[in-house]
């Protein structure tokens, strides 16, 4: 029987190439994302075809408790949580509108409450699960006009801590992939002279790829039961 895995913000990215990678290992997925519908639904359509697994795709807001609920209404059985959404805001604090400050604490932490929420009684019950949050190394060192983006992905670093504690004794890993520099979409609005400064300081001397991000998210799927509780840096050396 395969595995069931959900990963919310999959319609590109760093949640497309790990729903590429998961349906090669044999998972059925859920994908999520809240906008990008074509392109959320012809990714499912090609891991159908091309993989002969299950790819369901729901086109909603993470952060609406309520459209979370009713999705996972369709949702029997899950084995692996990958709680990938995530969104930035670049700018100076005291010239942010609190509406942004409330989305980006809304799509990169309160998200991931949500998902876990519904998901953990089926966990519970099966005393098994695993969940990774994907989180950033600005989470553990903080970026000048990024602060927003920076305590959110802080609070689902420590959101991952606790809730490891809380579910170790039924046999539920949680654990978050802390990234560095990964060329996505997310990153294109660097400028050339941004890109070289960032650059500069990765002993590795390049950007990761969405490809590795979702290798090491696989590695650590499939890692001991052990390994529970943690932040883990991928970032180059950084």
């Amino acid at each position: 029987m395969r595995k069931k895995a959900l990963i919310t913000g999959a319609s590109r990215g760093i949640g497309k190439a790990i729903a590429f990678l998961l349906a090669e290992n044999n998972y059925d997925l859920y994908l999520t994302a809240k906008s990008n519908q074509d392109m959320l639904f012809e990714v499912s359509k090609t891991i159908i075809s091309r993989f002969s697994v299950n790819a369901e795709a729901y086109l909603l807001d993470g952060a609406n408790p309520k459209a979370v609920h009713d999705m996972f209404g369709n949702i029997p059985h899950l084995d692996v949580l990958i709680n990938n959404a995530g969104q930035a805001y670049k700018g100076l604090l005291h010239e942010m509108p609190a509406s942004e400050w409330h989305r980006i604490i809304d799509v990169n932490l309160a998200s991931a409450f949500y998902a876990c929420k519904e998901a953990l009684p089926n966990m519970i019950a099966q005393k098994a699960g695993k969940i990774i949050n994907i989180s950033s190394f600005f989470g553990e060192t903080g970026a000048s006009c990024e602060v927003a983006y920076s305590a959110a992905k802080a609070g689902l670093n420590g959101f991952t801590k606790a809730l490891a504690k809380e579910l170790g004794p039924s046999n539920i890993q949680v654990n978050a992939l802390a990234l560095g520099l990964i060329d996505t979409d997310m990153n294109s609005d660097l400028s050339p002279d941004e890109w070289d400064n960032i650059l500069e300081s990765i002993p590795l001397g390049r950007a990761g790829t969405a490809k590795e991000a979702a290798e090491m998210v696989l590695y650590i799927l499939n890692a001991p039961a052990y390994l529970t509780g943690q932040v883990i840096r991928f970032d180059g050396g950084l």
